[in-house]
């Protein structure tokens, strides 16, 4: 699809996180001041997301499957890195030990990445797919569907 001429990449959008985690997040601080307080008004690890969403807007297809899974092994590590570096200030905002901190982020990293191994594949029709700034291209089957949910 990306090598005909004809086939155009739109303008970078993003959704933050997708699936619904941002949105969720922001409707959350609207209708919960205490909320929004607390938390803030975006995932601490929104930025992540958004350096995901870049990769898989391009959504190269050479070598696309690696292209895919390595992009997905760093969100996950930045969502562990943005958790580790902000454990002590956010130990102190939320009273709770920087371990805990840590341990929500890497269960929150192990979750997305799950999640976008599972709903990012290309061909889905999903907003968030892989190559979504692409046209979309005929939907097909994966027959490495458990291997890319569960590696």
């Amino acid at each position: 699809m990306q090598s005909r001429p004809e086939n155009k990449i739109a303008p970078f959008t993003t959704d933050g996180c997708s699936g619904g985690m941002s949105d969720g997040w922001q409707y959350l601080a609207g209708l919960f001041p205490s909320f929004s307080n607390y938390y803030g008004n975006k995932p601490p690890w929104e930025s992540c997301c958004v350096a995901h969403d870049r990769i898989y807007w391009r959504g190269v297809t050479d070598n696309g499957y690696q292209r895919r899974k390595q992009a997905d092994l760093e969100l996950r590590a930045c969502v562990v890195k943005t958790g580790a570096s902000a454990s002590e200030e956010l130990a102190k905002k939320y009273d709770s030990s920087p371990s805990e901190i840590k341990k929500s982020f890497d269960i929150a990293a192990d979750l997305m990445y799950r999640a976008v191994r599972l709903g990012g594949k290309p061909c889905t029709f999903l907003p968030w797919r892989w190559g979504y700034g692409w046209p979309n291209c005929p939907l097909m089957v994966d027959e490495e569907f458990e291997q890319d949910v569960w590696d």
